[in-house]
């Protein structure tokens, strides 16, 4: 792949726990540094992660907690090992956000039985100032644009869209698991707990576009892919 590496942890013990960022930041401020966007963006991904897996039945449902951000109820896993795992990988994010190194994070849904890609959730992260040359801001200098209020209203649009999708996805008929694709640029650091992937493309796919919101840092779009309906078996 020229220009990027796409890499998934390695299955293995993870020794970490989860510590919610959710912006200390008042809900009209209109200044955020990139380590603000960073928090905002990896608090994005942990939250629309647990809802695609909720949603899509990829776990339980009783496994899952009630918690109220963004104006919403969201769901929550209350999984140890899944909490760990999530807790590793968005650590790695966070560091790989703050050297300007992650293009894309993707969520894999994988049938069990078949093996096959069943669906594909894409986040596609960009710099939104100097974009074309992707050079990355001083992380203590602040951005003003948007109040972290507008912020969190974009990404209420995108959860909202998440838990809809139900009534447009197909019926997952068979017993599902998931990865985490994260592509990274070309000469990204990666951990030796992390291994490289092939991009589990869907063939006979349809895509939907989802909202995007940016922070005045980082600008997130979403899009899910997922197997034409005829392909199933009804």
């Amino acid at each position: 792949n020229p220009g990027f590496n796409t890499s998934k942890p390695k299955t293995s013990t993870y020794p970490y726990q989860h510590i919610s960022k959710m912006a200390t930041a008042t809900e009209n401020q209109t200044e955020i540094t990139l380590k603000g966007s960073v928090d905002v963006v990896s608090e994005f991904f942990f939250t629309a992660i647990n809802s695609i897996l909720y949603q899509r039945a990829i776990y339980q449902p009783e496994t899952f907690k009630r918690e109220s951000k963004y104006g919403l109820t969201v769901l929550t896993t209350t999984d140890e090992g899944l909490l760990k795992y999530l807790a590793q990988v968005m650590a790695q994010v966070e560091a790989w956000l703050l050297s300007g190194d992650v293009q894309r994070l993707v969520v894999v849904v994988s049938g069990v039985d078949s093996g096959e890609t069943l669906e594909r959730w894409q986040f596609n992260v960009s710099l939104e100032e100097n974009d074309s040359e992707n050079t990355l801001p001083n992380v203590d200098r602040k951005f003003g644009q948007k109040s972290l209020k507008d912020i969190h209203g974009e990404i209420q649009a995108i959860i909202r869209q998440v838990t809809a999708s139900v009534t447009f996805l197909p019926l997952l008929n068979e017993p599902c698991s998931f990865d985490l694709l994260v592509y990274t640029k070309k000469d990204a650091a990666v951990p030796t707990k992390w291994e490289d992937s092939d991009p589990c493309y869907i063939m006979n796919s349809q895509e939907v576009k989802l909202r995007s919101f940016t922070t005045s840092v980082h600008k997130v779009d979403s899009m899910v892919t997922y197997r034409e309906a005829d392909e199933w078996e009804l």
